[in-house]
């Protein structure tokens, strides 16, 4: 057996020779003669690495070793790679079509001649299309290999696609870019994280664009370009700063001008951070095609924001906190005989949502009206309300397995029934949903469940009928955390912030990023019972018996002692 651990990779990283390749000129704007980049465009100083090729008289176990090491090499298909391969291996091992990311690994001999194992502490898999999962330490997987002698030196004669490379290399070579769909109504841009090596970003967001969402969005996004539509060229160059979207022509051409509008939108989003891109044509068998802006198509929202106010709790009644100032709810009545807890509001319209004392009936209230009880079940999480203003909450059906449920409250007379949806979905089969809290633009959940005594933040996406009415919720993503969590909210469209409420201990809240596999702990205080979040990482409220206090920095700031449970629109 021989062991390779984290030092081991890093030195074996470091023995290659490593340049960053020099920031060009700025590309011109105008002009008769364009610069043109190929489809390796993205990233001018992405990192190149020059692996070590084989060494004679190696034995199996370095062969595999500096086979995977060699990973590192990607341009011009992984040459120094395809060396420690036999000739038929060499031509017909495709490495784009997954990435495996290590912690730690070590060779073990298998049972048949020749045979071995490279066994691995898994803390990623990224597939062809860049969609990542992440794994908690002590994940195995183990990948087979055969080797035979060529010349009097081993090379591997059977391993799967796919390369596997160290975290360390992985964090270096890759990075996390989003890629744009809509949401089903065209009015939002969702951001689809995918993990691409630097050097080759457009070309391969383009592929992924066109592939369609990651599994966990399936059905809960959109995309402008039609299932089918694929690249007419193997390539997506970047001439005088316009990323040249070469696309099969029928479908182009059949596709409306507002769908083309959308089409060149998506992209534009899709490339904005690329920082050899500056706008993106749309191209049938190379020939331009022109994106007229009849202006029935506007821009997606990017990042929906949320109102500046919250609303909160204050001597047993619903305020608006805002300014530091409470002021009463506008033309709500007073529900005090109630016991509100858990108050959410609607971000679209005056409706409010709120607990009982006991958390176990969820109310809606909108101006004018009394309050209306929508369901009671032994316990349920805080409301949440999505743009459409739908109400989400989650607890045990009559047979104790979690359902999530929804209702639309707003403008719906006294005495009418209110439009209600239930949805079970498997994966939450033997859990406990302890929050459960709709995106901005109202495609994904955060849903944090608990299963005997360990709890899981995941996010989920939320499936329409044609109508608007919630239909199912996607498999989901799930995002690793260093603690155990009870709660969380939104901070933007792709980070979360995520704690175990504790009236009496010292709470560290974490952001989530589905940018980073890293949690990012912030600073612990005492005693925080509730969070809540506005636009971004500075607009992040705890509550404790001591007041509200404002994440400032690295620390905590008292912002107002009275109102409690605040939380933004959503």
């Amino acid at each position: 057996m021989v062991s390779l651990r984290r030092s081991r990779a890093v030195l074996a990283v470091l023995a290659v020779l490593m340049v960053l390749l020099a920031s060009c000129a700025q590309i011109p704007r105008s002009g008769p003669v364009g610069k043109s980049k190929d489809e390796g465009a993205g990233n001018p100083n992405a990192p190149v690495f020059f692996p070590a090729a084989p060494r004679a008289g190696s034995s199996p176990e370095t062969v595999i070793e500096d086979f995977y090491m060699a990973g590192s090499g990607y341009e011009d298909d992984y040459p120094v790679a395809r060396q420690y391969l036999t000739q038929a291996q060499s031509v017909t091992w495709k490495p784009d079509k997954r990435a495996i990311v290590f912690r730690e690994a070590q060779v073990v001999k298998a049972a048949g001649e020749n045979e071995y194992l490279y066994e691995l502490d898994l803390a990623y898999s990224v597939d062809a299309d860049g969609v990542a999962t992440q794994f908690p330490p002590g994940t195995k997987e183990t990948i087979p290999l055969t080797l035979e002698q060529v010349e009097g030196q081993w090379r591997i004669s059977k391993v799967p696609d796919g390369t596997a490379i160290p975290e360390e290399t992985f964090k270096v070579i890759y990075g996390a870019f989003p890629i744009y769909f809509y949401d089903p109504t065209f009015t939002y841009a969702v951001p689809d994280y995918r993990w691409f090596i630097k050097k080759n970003t457009v070309k391969s967001m383009t592929s992924a664009v066109l592939a369609g969402p990651a599994p966990y969005l399936r059905g809960a996004v959109v995309s402008a370009f039609p299932s089918g539509m694929k690249l007419a060229r193997e390539s997506v160059p970047v001439v005088s700063g316009s990323a040249q979207v070469d696309l099969s022509a029928k479908e182009l051409f059949d596709a409306s001008a507002e769908d083309r509008q959308r089409m060149q939108n998506q992209l534009a989003l899709t490339f904005r951070d690329q920082p050899d891109v500056i706008n993106v044509q749309l191209r049938a068998d190379q020939d331009l095609v022109r994106v007229e802006d009849n202006g029935t198509v506007l821009p997606p929202v990017v990042d929906k924001s949320v109102p500046a106010r919250q609303i909160a709790v204050s001597n047993g009644d619903l305020v608006r906190y805002e300014n530091n100032r409470m002021t009463p709810l506008p033309d709500i009545q007073p529900v005090s005989g109630l016991g509100p807890h858990s108050p959410a509001e609607s971000p679209v319209s005056q409706t409010a949502a709120f607990l009982n004392g006991d958390k176990t009936t969820l109310y809606a209230i909108e101006p004018g009206q009394p309050a209306r009880q929508l369901t009671t079940r032994s316990t349920l999480t805080g409301p949440s309300f999505s743009p459409h203003d739908w109400v989400w909450t989650a607890g045990p059906g009559a047979n104790g397995a979690a359902e999530v449920v929804a209702f639309k409250p707003t403008g719906i007379a006294p005495g009418m029934a209110i439009p209600n949806v239930t949805i079970t979905p498997a994966w939450l089969s033997g859990r406990t949903v302890k929050d459960f809290r709709v995106s901005r633009e109202g495609t994904r959940a955060l849903v944090i469940s608990e299963a005997n005594g360990k709890s899981t933040v995941q996010i989920t996406g939320i499936v329409r009928n044609a109508d608007g009415v919630p239909k199912d919720l996607t498999s989901p993503i799930t995002l690793v955390s260093s603690g155990s969590a009870d709660q969380g909210v939104w901070v933007n469209s792709s980070t979360v912030a995520v704690m175990s409420g504790s009236a009496t201990g010292t709470v560290v809240p974490e952001l989530l990023s589905l940018e980073s596999g890293e949690p990012q702990q912030l600073a612990p205080w005492d005693g925080l019972t509730s969070l809540s979040a506005g636009n971004g990482s500075e607009q992040i409220y705890g509550q404790s018996e001591a007041g509200v206090f404002q994440r400032v920095g690295n620390g905590w700031e008292l912002q107002l002692k009275g109102p409690t449970e605040p939380a933004f629109p959503g």
